[in-house]
């Protein structure tokens, strides 16, 4: 089999003659049926005459139905795993002569995976001190905040207000209004304008004045422009935290005191920043597997990493599921910025897999239910239905691949050598001027 680069080969196919008859006749026969013709029923008019009337859409449904049939019959013979269509040239069709054409394709790579256990990373078990216990609980004390009137006083930084706001000019179309606005004064969140304009004013007290938002604010129908808005302030609120003792904790959960919620806490902070730390190490077990490892990628594997990448992107920018096609995206401009980092993925891919097939690593019946029942139920949908609709659109496969990729990443990540991580250098100090 020919190579031309990486995973690509190109082979020359020829047809016997009697295989293009046989097709040739079946394709008439088909043409005949469905052809009206002056002068003769449907199906009755002499197949020299369909030949000749039909003799450019024989031609093109005789290469339709032979040409793939023909390089399937070849790839299964030689036990070639191909990826995506292979691409057809030269093609030699003239009567009475066999039919020959070329075929340009790609395969699977063939490779060898090595050095996997004891890949050394660097990692470092998380600690969690006493000051990060203390800034969670404060966290959730602020969650738990409750906001109370207070007896009309003027405003204050760091008091909390609700106030009534609608623009006056500034802003093309309908105005903004809101009954009930809450701005907390002297926040970094609350604009610059409020903070200065609000602090004296009273409950039931109006105001006019005027408020420019940053060029790079969030809503585009305001980013850039100076608004007036009319202001009132309709209360003034203190937020008072709950008091830090037993039945603070036992409100929040099935804590008994405050030393039982303290320690729940740590251990939360710990499985969260132990599940981050050993996802970087993994990463980097992968990229160093990568690395180590040289061999073609097809590129109908690229191409179709940068789809899935970009089909990610749309759906998370607007929720939902989008033709591509409709998109008119620039393929050649897109292989050229994603080509690398998909081409990156791809191999990191091949590799999990093949150290699953190396190590018999698989996802079983259990875990992938396990994984519906939990879907079912964030869902609210029957198990039974969701599995039913999973096996129809191909998710309860990738579900399946998932937890098996999962368990490949922690397989290399038991087996890896941990090192300690270096420091990073401190940064140096510049010598002040005499």
């Amino acid at each position: 089999m020919p190579l031309i680069e990486g995973c690509k080969h190109e082979i020359e196919i020829i047809v016997p003659l009697d295989e293009v008859n046989h097709e040739t006749e079946h394709v008439i026969a088909d043409v005949r049926k469905k052809a009206h013709l002056p002068g003769f029923r449907p199906g009755k008019a002499p197949a020299s005459i369909i030949k000749s009337r039909f003799k450019d859409a024989i031609r093109q449904d005789v290469l339709e139905h032979i040409l793939p049939k023909a390089f399937r019959k070849k790839a299964d013979e030689e036990h070639w795993n191909v990826v995506g269509t292979p691409n057809v040239t030269d093609v030699h069709f003239h009567d009475g002569e066999p039919l020959r054409f070329k075929a340009e394709f790609e395969v699977a790579p063939d490779f060898e995976v090595n050095n996997y256990r004891g890949v050394e990373v660097p990692y470092a078990e998380p600690q969690v001190s006493d000051e990060d216990v203390d800034k969670r609980i404060e966290e959730i004390r602020e969650r738990k905040a409750e906001y109370i009137n207070e007896d009309p006083r003027p405003l204050a930084i760091g008091d909390h207000t609700v106030v009534s706001v609608e623009s006056v000019s500034g802003i093309e179309g309908d105005p903004i209004r809101s009954d009930e606005m809450s701005l907390h004064l002297g926040n970094p969140e609350t604009l610059p304008e409020f903070n200065e304009h609000l602090v004296g004013m009273s409950p039931d007290e109006e105001k006019e004045f005027d408020v420019t938002y940053p060029a790079d604010y969030g809503q585009e129908r305001l980013a850039g422009k100076t608004v007036r808005f009319k202001v009132k302030v309709k209360s003034v609120r203190r937020k008072e935290l709950p008091e830090l003792n037993d039945e603070f904790a036992r409100d929040l959960g099935d804590y008994q005191n405050l030393d039982e919620l303290r320690d729940a806490i740590r251990k939360a902070i710990f499985a969260e920043r132990e599940y981050a730390a050993q996802q970087e190490a993994k990463g980097k077990i992968v990229d160093t597997l990568v690395k180590g490892h040289e061999f073609p990628i097809p590129n109908a594997y690229v191409d179709f990493q940068i789809e899935n990448n970009v089909r990610r992107s749309v759906r998370e920018i607007t929720g939902r599921d989008t033709d591509l096609r409709s998109l008119k995206l620039d393929w050649d401009k897109l292989r050229e910025q994603q080509g690398e980092r998909a081409t990156q993925d791809v191999k990191a891919s091949l590799l999990l897999e093949k150290i699953a097939d190396v190590e018999s690593i698989h996802a079983t019946t259990e875990e992938v239910d396990r994984e519906l029942q939990r879907i079912a139920k964030a869902e609210r949908e029957a198990v039974a239905a969701l599995r039913m609709r999973f096996e129809k659109d191909g998710t309860l496969g990738r579900i399946a691949s998932r937890i098996r990729t999962e368990k490949v990443l922690n397989f290399l990540f038991e087996h890896a050598r941990k090192v300690t991580p270096t420091p990073a250098p401190a940064a140096e100090e510049t010598p002040a001027a005499e």
